[in-house]
């Protein structure tokens, strides 16, 4: 029997509010089914002197935010560092965008290059905590790799399913992690519901954030770091690309905990950016409607490309909570912001985690941002995850002959 982390106080439906104690279910609401994902609760009165806690730790991981994580101590932790991603500052951005503030937190330093490392940490640790050696996801990408490093970096077995138009960057981090990889030929939603099934017919643990609540923990180290980092100078909106909408949920919560716990004294309003090819959200939001509205996903960024998100109730209450906006933004604006992104910060970004900053630009045309306020975009993905992607609008190459007057030809023209 696992031991049960003893800083949780129980896990409750969004959808209905039935609350479990910990150890008690393992993934979504027994009445409302895959449609209740639960919360996982903690007991933040007994968390006396957490921000001294914070001033005095050495460790710059996600770990150092253990006594709000589902895990039960520091033992079997994976090796692989997670977390404390830098943030950059782009005063030049910011004026030549009309902004009180431009800043970059980039996730694509984590291990395998995205956002999704912090989710795959705290899924394998758990996964190992409940004794399973095999765990499996459905991906468009990115949390396959995740969850397939990890795996490998604790020797634990991953199964993968992703859509076979999966790029093929991400598929062969895959192949080198050793995982055992499944080209669905069918869409995300189509790999996800094969997952689901796969899962539960054969016993695997499953890392899929739409159903696992403990992922979201993972993510939401995210939204704790941005409070810590950003505690004497907060930004007053961050800019999240939202595809199932774990993400944005997660460092909502993430930000949320650290003013409870007293490390900051400020939430930033969210802008939740959608590619229009996959945007039901935001078309919820827009339309007023309580539930969203299953799309046919079509968008570049294929990260987002998702047209039935499973977590859109934690999302839109995440927004609304912040008193935040949705945008969306089409995959032309994604790839020549990518391109502007890239050469005016020096951040390389896969398309999902440039359509962010895209929607920033959308947004501030709206008047959803004014000119005064400071904005955070998290780049969620590295451009080598997706070159063809991300250098679809880049400047082309030169090719010359060896000689100066050929290199000089080029100069004089650029």
């Amino acid at each position: 029997m696992s031991q049960i982390p003893e800083q949780i106080t129980r896990l409750v439906c969004v959808a209905c509010g039935a609350a479990y104690d910990e150890g008690s279910i393992l993934y979504t609401c027994t009445s409302c089914g895959i449609e209740g994902i639960l919360d996982v609760q903690y007991s933040y009165d007994r968390m006396v002197g957490f921000r001294e806690d914070l001033k005095a730790s050495q460790d710059f991981s996600i770990w150092r935010y253990k006594d709000v994580l589902p895990i039960t101590g520091r033992k079997g932790l994976p090796p692989l560092q997670v977390g404390w991603t830098p943030i950059y500052e782009y005063p030049n951005l910011a004026k030549r965008y009309g902004l009180g503030g431009f800043r970059i937190k980039d996730d694509g330093r984590l291990p395998t290059g995205s956002f999704k490392d912090r989710a795959s940490a705290v899924g394998t640790v758990k996964a190992r905590e409940l004794g399973y050696k095999i765990v499996a996801c459905s991906s468009t990408g990115n949390a396959a790799s995740s969850l397939a490093g990890f795996c490998a970096s604790q020797g634990l077995q991953a199964i993968i399913f992703v859509p076979a138009q999966a790029p093929e960057a991400k598929v062969a981090q895959l192949r080198a992690f050793g995982a055992t990889v499944l080209l669905v030929d069918g869409s995300y939603d189509e790999a996800y519901y094969l997952c689901q099934d796969a899962v539960e017919e054969f016993g695997w643990y499953n890392r899929n954030c739409a159903v696992n609540p403990y992922l979201i923990e993972g993510k939401k180290t995210c939204g704790l770091e941005i409070a810590e980092q950003c505690a004497l100078d907060p930004p007053d909106v961050v800019a999240v690309a939202v595809g199932d909408g774990c993400t944005v949920g997660g460092i909502w919560k993430g930000m949320k905990e650290m003013q409870k716990l007293g490390v900051w004294d400020h939430l930033p309003r969210l802008l939740g950016v959608q590619a229009e090819g996959a945007a039901p959200m935001a078309h919820a939001f827009a339309k007023g409607l309580a539930v969203i509205e299953k799309v046919k996903a079509d968008t570049i960024a294929d990260s987002i490309a998702v047209g039935e998100p499973r977590n859109w109730r934690k999302a839109l209450q995440a927004v609304a909570d912040s008193q935040g906006a949705w945008c969306t933004v089409s995959d032309e604006e994604i790839l020549e912001v990518s391109k502007d992104l890239a050469a005016g910060t020096g951040v390389f970004a896969e398309p999902t985690g440039a359509a962010a900053f895209a929607g920033v630009l959308k947004a501030k045309e709206e008047g959803l941002i004014s000119s005064d306020e400071k904005v955070l975009h998290i780049v969620t993905g590295n451009g080598l995850k997706d070159v063809k992607g991300a250098a679809a609008h880049a400047p082309e190459a030169h090719r010359i002959q060896v000689s100066l007057d050929a290199v000089r030809g080029v100069i004089d023209n650029t």
